[in-house]
């Protein structure tokens, strides 16, 4: 490993917790706790460090991003099905286009 990952990695390992959560926040909100702006590195590094942080430490369920899937079946959510072909209130619907010169408004 290089000195540069050693570093990384001796980074990850003493993140508490708490640093963990102020980090999260400070991406989520673009500030640190005092209110100051992240700095686009600041953004990317501290991104960098809550995925690995979590990585080592959460679950996949408890994870930034989790997305959980069992519930979903076929591509659609729990309970949420129709026959084929078939639509409902919570799809959209198609737009149709109509050529104003042949239907008159009068």
């Amino acid at each position: 490993m290089t000195d540069k990952a050693n570093s990384f990695q001796a980074l990850i390992e003493s993140i508490t917790p708490e640093i963990h959560e102020n980090m999260k926040t400070a991406v989520e909100t673009g500030r640190w706790a005092n209110g100051d702006r992240l700095s686009k590195e600041q953004v990317e590094y501290c991104l960098q460090a809550v995925i690995a942080y979590e990585a080592r430490n959460l679950s996949e369920e408890q994870r930034v991003g989790y997305i959980d899937k069992s519930g979903l079946q076929g591509g659609q959510g729990p309970g949420h099905h129709h026959e084929e072909g078939g639509s409902c209130a919570s799809e959209p619907a198609p737009i149709t286009w109509i050529d104003p010169g042949k239907h008159s408004t009068h």
